[in-house]
């Protein structure tokens, strides 16, 4: 099972039925809310909004990131900001807070509990995934228990070669940086960060792969 679990040759259309899955039950949420919903979109691109097909006359998307993006036919917003702290929006501004592998990404789990707080105060609703930190293949480095090994290991390696989804670095502190950013959650850090979510597991061989967590929709 575990050469299936790392079997490398095609990560990309894995995780693409993966995200279409998730996508579907999130949208199928949104059907549930009567006129115009607007969504924020944490850390997320239009790229992802055009490839899942998402079109509706009277959802408007802003998009949140740390750098500026291209706008593309999609329409949606795009907005520069922190995820960890977002005094540009007001407490429950959104119709629906949506993000998608970002929560992992963000630091030290400080950072991560200032992020889904700041989700909890900018939205009525929320939708947020993350990968699961006991799946046996690490899912940005796609090496089995690649999460486990010392900081120093992971970065060692990453100096030396391609790893993953993520280019030999261009030396070790820039390797080290790299591995420092990612911070998977298990099952129950993710529960503490959203205490009153509904969570949902998404499986892959049996195996927890990752977790969505949402609430709000009982007030749909």
């Amino acid at each position: 099972m575990l050469r299936k679990l790392a079997d490398n040759r095609n990560p990309a259309s894995l995780a693409a039925r993966m995200r279409r899955r998730r996508f579907a039950l999130f949208d199928e949420l949104l059907s549930r809310l009567p006129g115009a919903i607007r969504i924020l979109d944490v850390g997320g691109t239009p790229d992802f909004w055009r490839v899942m097909g998402f079109e509706r006359s009277m959802v408007s998307v802003t998009l949140l990131n740390e750098a500026p993006l291209e706008v593309n036919s999609t329409g949606c917003m795009c907005v520069v900001g922190d995820a960890r702290n977002m005094p540009e929006f007001k407490d429950q501004e959104f119709d629906v807070v949506f993000s998608n592998s970002v929560i992992e990404h963000v630091g030290a789990f400080a950072d991560q509990q200032a992020m889904a707080s700041e989700i909890r105060r900018v939205g009525q609703r929320y939708f947020v995934q993350t990968p699961n930190r006991y799946f046996p293949v690490e899912p940005h480095f796609l090496v089995p228990f690649f999460q486990f090994l010392p900081l120093s290991v992971r970065a060692a390696w990453l100096e030396r070669r391609d790893v993953g989804w993520y280019a030999k670095a261009a030396s070790y502190e820039a390797a080290l940086r790299d591995v420092q950013r990612i911070r998977l959650l298990s099952r129950a850090e993710f529960q503490r960060l959203f205490p009153q979510g509904r969570l949902f597991t998404e499986r892959f061989c049996g195996l927890a792969k990752s977790f969505v967590i949402y609430r709000g929709w009982e007030r749909a």
